[in-house]
């Protein structure tokens, strides 16, 4: 009173063993049963412990990338054995409790289809590939990631969402702590020559966050989890962000790294004072067909164009600091007689730096949309150049290499008059507030 035949699973691995799952809940049997050959069918024994009564199975899976890992489909849910169907035990994570008629292995995911609950993926099976009776006792485990491509993801999406929810974009890393970990853990990303591309943290900074302003949209997280059991990150394949402007704003998404190259990284995850790192490799989109010579052309650029961009943030903050400690004096000693001379030379200070700020950035930029009302400055002329040159898989066209000078010629000379104030003027100012302690 089983189902047909065709329901026999083979295992890709050896051609004597076959899986065969038996649904008899019409006869009023609702126990599970599987049934596994190790001699092409000639003898057969039941695999079925950990698996309920009640759980009757319609399913079984054997993973086509690891020997003696099964996945099942049942009335109650997925199940999974890591033994070969030795031992079984509940898939379910956030899967609604209902009946799985079918499932498949796509790739790297498992697909499951269940009977009034619509289709489910579990993205990137690699860390159950990768569990064994030896790293379940581990206080931290970090997995090899998966073969991440090189696309270009979404930066930011709105989170009204009509349907489904879209894998995690970029390279999946995942680990495992036996219990939180209580300070701080960083995830690095380096590359071939152990140089770090990219460095992250479990300890939130919002300090040069871009003030919100649409309630709906859902930005990459920078803040890495790190929770008691399996943690999962994408990394979204970019190069450490430029140095940031605290509270500033920009038309979209700001400025951001480089787009990693093809080849070739480590991760590296440290815990408590201990570190585990895995390889990566990062492969080229299957639609890019014009060579990573191109890619490297653009990443050089796109590299040229971040240092640029941090150079100019990093002038516009001391600008600012500056300023501000300027202003800090004249509410403090504003009305004192002695303080008068020097309070009026600092604030020709702050003149003298007014213009050199107004062109590095536009300093009216009060929201993400101000650029419709004020010119752009160096600053959004940057940000919005940096994303051009990555709109595409291409090598820099000659306009843009000739953009990229003309802008960092621009940005060149005032920089160079803001080396000159702080070399002339700032030291007189700082002198004579010394001076009046």
């Amino acid at each position: 009173q089983a189902k047909p035949v065709d329901l026999i699973e083979p295992s890709p691995f050896d051609a004597n063993k076959a899986y065969v799952a038996m649904d008899r809940h019409k006869l009023d049997d609702f126990k599970p049963y599987v049934l596994r050959t190790t001699d092409a069918g000639k003898t057969w024994g039941a695999i079925t412990t950990g698996i309920p009564d009640g759980a009757y199975v319609h399913a079984v899976r054997e993973d086509p990338k690891h020997r003696g890992l099964l996945y099942a489909g049942t009335e109650l849910g997925v199940f999974v054995s890591f033994d070969d169907g030795a031992h079984w035990q509940r898939l379910q994570l956030n899967l609604p409790v209902s009946p799985v008629h079918d499932l498949v292995v796509k790739d790297d995911d498992l697909v499951v289809a269940t009977h009034g609950r619509s289709f489910w993926v579990l993205d990137d099976l690699t860390p159950l590939r990768q569990l064994s009776a030896q790293s379940a006792p581990a206080d931290v485990i970090l997995y090899q990631p998966q073969t991440a491509l090189r696309l270009h993801y979404p930066e930011e999406f709105d989170k009204r969402q009509p349907v489904g929810e879209n894998p995690p974009a970029g390279a999946i890393i995942d680990y495992y702590f036996k219990s939180a970990p209580k300070d701080e853990v960083t995830l690095d990303i380096l590359d071939a020559q152990g140089k770090i591309v990219r460095h992250l943290s479990s300890k939130e900074k919002k300090d040069n966050d871009q003030p919100p302003e649409w309630p709906d949209r859902v930005e990459t997280p920078k803040t890495i989890p790190a929770n008691e059991g399996t943690n999962r990150f994408a990394w979204n394949l970019r190069y450490d962000d430029p140095v940031q402007i605290p509270g500033s704003f920009y038309s979209g998404t700001g400025p951001r790294g480089p787009l990693a190259l093809p080849g070739d990284y480590q991760v590296k995850l440290t815990a408590a004072g201990k570190s585990q790192t895995a390889p990566l490799h990062l492969t080229i989109g299957p639609r890019v067909k014009r060579g990573e010579a191109n890619l490297q052309k653009q990443f050089q650029l796109a590299a040229q164009v971040n240092d640029s961009i941090s150079k100019l943030h990093h002038a516009v903050n001391e600008i600012r600091d500056l300023k501000n400690q300027i202003q800090t004096l004249d509410k403090k000693f504003g009305d004192d007689a002695k303080t008068k001379a020097t309070l009026d030379t600092a604030d020709e200070l702050t003149k003298k730096m007014a213009p050199v700020e107004e062109q590095l950035i536009q300093v009216n930029m009060k929201g993400s949309e101000a650029n419709l009302a004020f010119p752009n400055m160096l600053n959004e002329s940057f940000d919005t150049f940096s994303h051009v040159i990555e709109g595409a898989d291409n090598a820099p066209t000659v306009p843009q290499i000739e953009a990229y000078k003309t802008l960092n010629d621009r940005l060149t000379e005032q920089l160079n008059k803001w080396a000159q104030i702080k070399k002339d003027e700032v030291p007189k100012v700082a002198a004579a507030i010394k001076q009046l302690d």
